[in-house]
């Protein structure tokens, strides 16, 4: 439950979430800078203090009745790129990746691979909070004092000067809360960030001043706070004990921060600022703690979409905390997503992180699994249509959409081919291809971003860049991978097995016959089309459809797995679908399991809605045969329930069985589906009411028809 203060906030928090967005000024501060008083400076001088100016002339919003001090607001259609054409890189980054790979416009054009999209990161915020700025600020002075080159010392100089503007910032709402008269805000503020925090307050208003500084600095979705709780609660604790605080006082203080961060992006719900709540320590025990609890209620309670706050479920979880995962699944507005440390952890730790690493896991954003403090922000860079890989391995490289005649994948189609293990083998290798292109890519990207978007402030939370010193672009961060998730590929699965029973093992129609029949969308050839369907899929807990789904998304995941990074870091796998679904599906023919074109492709690594006939327990043991070792970046997975099936101990025994039987993440949505199809046709009567995307949350009015549409044709299980 909410107080009445909190309430009220709510009300007030929707009203100034639609603030018109401060973007254009914070870049016109930042482009007249960079071309005007600093022009003539060094560059990587040029670019902090550039982005010191930036920051400290933000507008202040300032409120009587705050207990948490900072604003600053985003809109979803305004530019975030520069103006100064030698911070604009994404041109130049372009024209040397197509340069190596002649065909690589045609990869970006079918989808094969997409843009660089920088963010999805967590930093180690903590260290604000147990040295104040200014102690921190004195470890670079020193770093400064010995660096071991000129590189090293331009970046802690950097680190400096954006450490100093974050105390200007704040230094300018103390005088702002002073003039309104809220004195009790300002004596906190002239405290922290600028020294240690000691209680729980001040260590939340300590948080919330760095991240929205940091978030100025890096202003990209997926970059949240990670675990909360985890670095709260000692604060909390020692007020809890010296009776200082309560809980119920520590919930209202919690509801006001989410309501704050919700209110700073309140009309971009892809944003996406992630809270993981609950998790293990280092020595292995459970990390569980009140504020687990607190924040699961507090975004349970509140009507917002951030910050998004997941359950991570340690090894053996307490009952109390599976109750109240499954409890947020039935009454959380669509907004759970729960996480198993042993499968998680185990895939990290498999692939090259350090146990203690591993333990700091994080959601970036939708569900990227990464390394809290420890990772650039390339954790998430895009995704991979991979059934169009699929159609134009069939079709000879023929877009059965557009009809347009590609050279990817030139081995002659399907027809070319006596046996399955052929041309699954040359498939596979084309796409491994197109990857590593992917993954050179994102080596040109950080080259450039290294000297362009050195991100100071961020970078000097991260592990190792203090005693590399380098940003994390240049090698400071610990781990510098990149991940990518390939879209669709349950839906590879299930046309790979129809190819190779219909065509070679079963002969059901010969492979000219199986190409017309894709080229025609099955019109006049529906008596194969019947068979095709007919065939077992992926989720209907059929060995041999199941063996090939492993098979397949291991190759795929391998792909990834063996590339090293610029820095020696790795490929990751990242397998989410987001909103890309009905977008990949407005690229895809027909396709060999007899959907015909234009039909959204599979969430994840959840079977095709169409494929999971044989009910729930089915497709969830087809899913627990997959190699979630080899995920890790994360596999999500979609488990929509219908209303009047799911209970609280259903949910329950659904959880554990999915996480003993492998699985990683498990989300899904529980409003009726009649309740979405009145919300799509009626949509000013449904404001409030959220739905589960993939690895994300929205509100149902907000998204575009084609998404709508995808989520209300989604299988929903029943008894």
């Amino acid at each position: 439950m909410i107080t009445e203060r909190i309430a009220e906030l709510e009300k007030i928090s929707k009203v100034r979430g639609k603030i018109p967005a401060i973007r254009p000024h914070f870049m016109r501060d930042y482009n007249a800078a960079a071309l005007g008083m600093y022009k003539d400076l060094p560059h990587a001088e040029k670019l902090a203090r550039s982005m010191a100016f930036a920051i400290e002339n933000q507008p202040i919003y300032a409120y009587d009745g705050d207990r948490i001090g900072g604003r600053v607001y985003y809109d979803r259609e305004l530019p975030i790129e520069a103006e100064c054409p030698e911070l604009d890189f994404k041109t130049e980054a372009h024209k040397r990746f197509l340069e190596e790979f002649p065909d690589g416009a045609e990869m970006l054009e079918c989808q094969l691979l997409t843009r660089n999209t920088p963010g999805h990161i967590c930093w180690f915020y903590d260290r604000i909070l147990r040295y104040g700025v200014e102690g921190y600020r004195e470890k670079f002075v020193e770093a400064l004092a010995s660096a071991k080159d000129e590189r090293a010392a331009e970046f802690y100089r950097g680190v400096i000067i954006m450490l100093d503007a974050m105390l200007a910032f704040n230094d300018k709402h103390i005088e702002a809360y002073e003039k309104i008269g809220n004195t009790e805000l300002a004596e906190v503020m002239k405290k922290v960030p600028r020294k240690p925090a000691e209680s729980f307050r001040e260590a939340v208003q300590a948080y919330f001043m760095q991240h929205i500084v940091v978030m100025r600095e890096n202003a990209f979705g997926g970059n949240g706070p990670g675990r909360l709780d985890y670095y709260l609660w000692p604060y909390l604790s020692r007020d809890l004990e010296a009776g200082r605080e309560t809980l119920e006082s520590a919930k209202e203080l919690i509801d006001e921060l989410f309501l704050r961060i919700n209110e700073r992006i309140h009309n971009k719900d892809t944003w996406v600022e992630t809270i993981v709540v609950g998790g293990t320590y280092p020595n292995g025990e459970s990390a569980v703690n009140p504020l687990t609890y607190i924040m699961i209620d507090s975004v349970t309670d509140l009507n917002i979409t951030h910050p998004a706050v997941y359950i991570r479920l340690p090894e053996n979880p307490p009952e109390k905390l599976v109750s109240a995962a499954a409890k947020f699944m039935l009454s959380g507005n669509n907004r759970a997503q729960i996480l198993y440390d042993k499968t998680v952890i185990d895939a990290l730790v498999k692939h090259g992180v350090e146990y203690r690493d591993a333990v700091e896991y994080f959601c970036g954003g939708c569900m990227e699994i990464g390394i809290q403090g420890m990772t650039s922000d390339y954790l998430w860079v895009g995704w991979q249509n991979t059934p169009k890989m699929l159609e134009l391995m069939i079709t000879d490289g023929l877009c059965l959409v557009t009809g347009k005649q590609y050279s990817l994948f030139r081995f002659g189609g399907l027809v070319n081919y006596d046996n399955f293990e052929d041309f699954y083998r040359d498939f596979i290798k084309e796409a491994d291809r197109i990857t590593k292109a992917y993954l050179k890519e994102q080596d040109i990207y950080s080259e450039l971003s290294e000297r362009n978007r050195p991100a100071y402030l961020m970078s000097s939370m991260l592990d190792d860049c203090l005693s590399r010193g380098r940003n994390m672009h240049a090698g400071g961060a610990k781990y510098h991978d990149y991940g990518v998730s390939q879209l669709g590929m349950p839906n590879v699965v299930d046309g790979l097995f129809a190819i190779k029973k219909a065509v070679f093992d079963d002969k059901i129609c010969t492979a000219e016959e199986l190409v017309s029949a894709l080229k025609a969308n099955f019109v006049g050839y529906e008596a194969l089309q019947a068979k095709l369907k007919n065939l077992p899929k992926y989720g209907m807990d059929n060995d041999e459809a199941d063996a090939l789904a492993t098979k397949l998304m291991s190759d795929f995941s391998d792909m990834l797995l063996n590339f090293r990074t610029r820095f020696g870091g790795r490929g990751k796998p990242v397998i989410l679908t987001f909103v890309f679904s009905p977008q990949a599906a407005k690229l895809l023919g027909a396709t060999a399991d007899g959907r015909i074109a234009n039909q959204n492709v599979a969430h994840g690594v959840t079977p095709h809605s169409a494929s999971m006939k044989c009910g729930l327990t089915a497709a969830i043991n087809s899913c627990g045969k997959l190699r979630f070792d080899k995920f890790s970046g994360g596999a999500s997975t979609m488990w929509d329930f219908d209303a009047s099936f799911a209970t609280e101990d259903l949910v329950k025994a659904v959880l554990m069985t999915f996480f003993e039987k492998g699985g990683q993440i498990f989300q899904g949505n529980t409003t009726p589906v009649e309740e979405l199809m009145d919300a799509k046709n009626n949509p000013d009567k449904y404001e409030h009411l959220v739905v589960r995307v993939g690895g994300y949350s929205a509100r149902f009015v907000h998204l575009n028809p084609d998404v709508q549409d995808e989520i209300i044709n989604r299988m929903r299980h029943s008894s």
